[in-house]
Formats: C-alpha cells, structure tokens, sequence
C-alpha cells in the first residue's frame, strides 16, 4: 500500500475492481452479525462500501470489536457480491470488500444520538452535537447542494460579466427594518461598528465609483427573532448592483440565472417556464399574499356587489356601514361537501374568527346549499356562482371587512384549501415578480408615514410624484422574486438623486440634517455624478431550501442557532470576562431577573 489510509474512497470502487486489493478509510455506519459472519457499512465523504469479516479473516477479532462511528482504515480485496445480495440503490452496491486487516484509527465514544436510520431527535441535541448530526446522509447532502448552488451562482454571475467585491463587516447602522448587532469599539470609548444588515451602502457607493457590475455572497446580520425560514444571527445573499439599468433590465438579467439554478437542480420536479410580473395591489387582491404560491391555481375575487342590500345581514350590514367594506371569495374546487366546509369554518375559529361562510353546489340538488345561500337567495348565488366559474361539486368561502384587515387571513385560507383539496402541485417549481410597491405606509403605532420597505428605492414619478402625491399613492420602482410562497429575492431601482432622497425621508419625518449625519457616505457620494443604478439581494439559505425540499433552515445550514438564538455548540452567547468591559469601557446593566 502505497498510502497510509487510502487507496480508494468509500464511493468509489465498482465491480470492475473485482480482485483488487485495496485500502479504505471512514466511519463504522452499522454492523450486521449474519450467522457468524460480520458485514459493517463503511462510509466517507464520497459514499458507503460493504466489508465482510468472517472467522477465517484474519481481521475478524478486529471487526467484533468495532460500534457505529469508530473511524477505521480497512484493508482487503474487492469482490464481486453473492448473486441476490447486491443493492442497486447504491453506487457500490454490486460488491463487498473482504476483510484482511482493520486498524481502528479513532474509537467514538457512547452516541449521544443515532445516525443511521436519521430518526427524529430533539433539536437541542442535535445543535449541540452538530458535528455528528452533520454526518447524517440527508443534511450532509443538503449542505453538498448548498456549496454546490453557490459555486453555481458564483460562476454564473462571472460569465455575465459582474465582478465580485468584499464590502466591510465592520460599519455603521443601515436602516435595513431590523436591529443591528452592534460592536463596542475599544479604541473609540462608548462607540459601536454594526454588522451589517445588507451591504446595501456600499455596493450603491461602487455603483457611484464607477464599477458598474458587482455582486457578493454576501454575510448579513440581523438581530431578529428566529422563524423557520429566517435564521437568527446570520444569513448569505446573493447581492448584485448594475449601473444605468431599468427595472426590465435587471428582470432580463437575474431572471435566466435563477430559472437555469433551479433547472440545474431540479431533480424530479419540473420549473414552470412563465415568470408573470404582478403588481403588489393585485397580489393582494387575488392571492392575499405579496409572496403568493403559484402552484396553487385558485385565486379570490371580490363578490362585493352579490351581497350588498341582500338577505345575508352580517356582510349586508357591514357594507352600508362602511364603503371601504368588502367581500372576497374563495373558490373552492372540488370542495363541495358539507364535511369539508365545516372543516374550514372550524379551522378559521381557531385562527381566531368567528367563522368563514361558504356556499357549496352538491349533485342531484338545485342550486346551492349552506346558510349563506338560503339568506341571499338563488339569483345572487346563481351570479357569485358564474363569477367565478364554479360548478356542480364546488364550494366557496367568503371573507368581508376592509381588506388590509383580513387579506392575510384570506390568503392563509385559500393556502389551506389549495393543499387541503390537492389543487397545489408539490413537485414544481412557480416564479413571479411582484412589482409596483408602495413607497410609503402609515403606520399607527407612531401615527405618521413611514417607508413601507426600502428608503433607498426610486419613487416612480421622482421627485414631481413626491411633491404632488399623496404619498400613501406612490409606488416604488421595487420588486421581490418569489417562488412557491417564499420571497427569494427583494430588489429596487435606486433614488440616486440627492434632492430626490432628501425629500423621500423628510416625508416620513426625517430631516435634512439627519439624512446627512446618518448617511453621509452616500449623501455626499450623490453630489459627485451618481449613474442611475439598481439591483437585488437573493437569498442563499432560501434557495437552497426549495431546492432540497426543507422545510426549516436548520436542514441547510451548518452550525444554525436553536430558537432562542443560541449556538449551542459553541455556547454562544457567552459571558465576557471582567477585563474585556473594562477595555471597552462597558458596564452592564442587566434586566432583573
């Protein structure tokens, strides 16, 4: 032999190395005792090869020795496996290595949780011992296809011609929409860095430096709440900038490199080849969602009129009280059943309404059943009925009120019913842009306007909208990506004019002189020829997610925190030590207990 641990991988060896005298390495995967014979899986990075010891080997005292986990190098010869014990499942399943000497080069102690099989085990248990979780065949590929979709990502964003810039980890507070963490500064006494949230600044500032083309897998930091698709702490995006571009021109960039990314890794499902441009306004309207899951067909209408000064005196009421009132429905096909509607209405209790109405066609039965159709009578229901194109064996739901108060909740419902009545098709992949965002919100808690998403983005109408609008009317040149009810990507049109960003923020309550002090950088870059110029973030974790089908970013991730944003591994966070306060200057003043 002529390497101390191995001549082939784990992975690699086939029948047609039947006879060959080999050496492996890796860890003990399971052992078998089949009658006095030992078989035990051998696994590495690359795959799993079958040993066999039996007492004539002279490794067989070695081989009873052997527990799940224990690293060992096998030496022996490739044979050919017994006709009707081969396993087509595996790549080396066609032979077995016969066993002629076993060093154990790293004995594991008792298992603190199992690894072949990959049964369900507490989440704590899982972070704290990562390293051997990661060794789990299921997240062990998914972390392979995260690399591998990144250096996919990367080598595509090169051949298009941009140019990849690290931008700081160490710099000032962004209003990203989340808190910063912040970073002591030992130097400067009572001041802190952040970590960025996005390197939204910077790569505007190289956009103003004249580099034109920049993307970065970018770390990003924010100090937020955990949830299964967001991890706490920290997060990689795809982040790219283009100079003298417009909306259509970014679309026609990004939009082939994500559609062949997902083509690329698609595996038995398929990727639906339109990528409809929708407004915001109309996504809310016809999925109850600004991230709406296109694998489910239904879409909701509104019915307003078919209620209005009708028999049903809930909804009928609501709309004379109030003109901005409402009522949506949710086609239902193939719902047309009393069990299932009740289903709904229980389901809508306890998210906290106090039902959902619904009317329901059933066969050998005229016109529609259900509380709701008794009260408004055939003929309306006749016409809720052609509106939406519903037939015998259907079934409809109806949300009232003022939309911005229940498009959520009808949105989850239509969700619910699309995966409910098996209308949403699992094994694809659906794409849409939603465009057209609003600039501005009110919001009530500090009952002022406020930036409805990114200050930074271009009005449409520049600064003429921002002085004669109302500003609640202004749409953004903004835009998100958005694949199976996820938002992958979030992007603008920037406002490169000085005057223009001055008074997009003195509209939501910020000054001239604060805009200066807290983005000066960028204020001032502005002064000096600034392109037009626009761009996206894409989300790596978020990609990586729908592409191997999980459903928490935990399953791709290396070392995640648990939900309470700890890293139990590393147990992080962790005290500081009393000298490292006294060189930042910091004393602490913590919460009572």
């Amino acid at each position: 032999m002529t390497h101390a641990y191995r001549t082939h991988t784990c992975g690699q060896l086939r029948n047609t190395d039947a006879e060959t005298t080999i050496r492996i390495s890796g860890w003990v995967h399971r052992v078998r005792d089949h009658g006095g014979v030992l078989f035990f899986d051998l696994r590495d990075h690359y795959g799993i090869t079958q040993v066999v010891a039996d007492p004539a080997s002279s490794a067989f005292k070695a081989a009873e020795g052997l527990r799940s986990e224990w690293v060992v190098r096998i030496d022996g010869k490739v044979r050919i496996r017994p006709a009707g014990t081969e396993n087509k499942d595996m790549p080396t399943g066609l032979i077995e290595v016969y066993a002629t000497d076993i060093e154990v080069l790293g004995p594991a102690a008792e298992l603190p949780l199992p690894i072949f099989g990959e049964p369900d085990y507490p989440e704590d248990i899982r972070l704290k011992y990562r390293f051997l979780d990661l060794r789990r065949e299921t997240l062990h590929k998914n972390i392979m296809t995260r690399t591998k979709v990144v250096s996919h990502l990367r080598n595509k964003m090169n051949d298009i011609g941009f140019n990849e810039f690290s931008t700081p980890i160490l710099t000032a507070s962004s209003p990203e929409g989340a808190r910063d963490f912040l970073v002591p500064s030992r130097i400067h006494a009572g001041k802190f860095f952040a970590l960025p949230q996005a390197p939204q600044q910077y790569k505007q500032l190289l956009m103003v430096a004249g580099f034109d083309k920049y993307f970065q897998i970018a770390p990003c930091f924010r100090d937020e709440d955990p949830r299964a698709d967001r991890l706490p702490g920290e997060f990689y995006q795809l982040d790219l900038e283009m100079s003298f571009v417009t909306q259509d021109d970014l679309f026609a960039t990004m939009q082939p490199v994500i559609m062949e990314l997902f083509d690329t890794f698609k595996g038995n499902k398929t990727v639906r080849p339109e990528v409809p441009r929708i407004p915001h306004s109309e996504a809310i309207r016809r999925f109850g969602s600004d991230k709406p899951d296109l694998r489910n067909p239904i879409e909701m209408q509104a019915v307003t009129e078919h209620f209005a000064g009708s028999g049903f005196k809930v909804f009928a009421g609501m709309i004379a009280a109030d003109p901005k009132v409402e009522v949506w429905a949710i086609p239902a096909p193939k719902g047309g059943s009393r069990a299932f509607c009740d289903r709904m209405n229980s389901w809508a209790q306890g998210q906290g309404q106090p039902g959902l109405g619904y009317v329901f066609w059933r066969d050998g039965e005229e016109g529609a059943a259900g509380p709701i159709a008794k009260n408004i009578g055939p003929e309306r229901t006749e016409s809720v009925r052609k509106q939406l194109g519903l037939n015998v064996g259907d079934a409809c739901f109806f949300v009232a009120g003022r939309p911005e108060k229940f498009y959520r909740f009808a949105g989850d419902a239509r969700t619910l019913v699309g995966k409910e009545l098996n209308l949403t098709n699992e094994n694809e992949f659906a794409f849409a842009w939603i465009i057209d965002f609003p600039f501005y919100e009110w919001s009530d808690e500090d009952k002022k306007v406020d930036f409805a998403h990114n200050p930074f983005s271009m009005p449409q109408g520049g600064m003429k909208a921002l002085q004669e609008q109302d500003p609640l009317t202004i749409k953004a040149f903004q835009y998100d990506m958005v694949c199976n009810g996820f938002e992958i990507a979030s992007g603008s049109i920037r406002n490169h004019s000085p005057e223009t960003m001055v008074k997009a923020f003195e509209i939501a309550g910020v000054t001239k002189a604060e805009v200066e002090e807290r983005f000066g950088g960028m204020y001032r870059a502005f002064q000096f020829g600034a392109p037009p110029h626009g761009g996206m973030a894409f989300g790596v974790d978020r990609l990586v997610m729908l592409i191997v089908g999980a459903s928490n970013l935990r399953e791709i991730t290396l070392f995640p925190m648990n939900q309470q944003a700890q890293d139990l591994l590393m147990g992080a966070p962790s005290d500081p030590s009393p000298k490292q306060l006294r060189e930042l200057h910091i004393r602490l003043n913590l919460p009572e207990a």
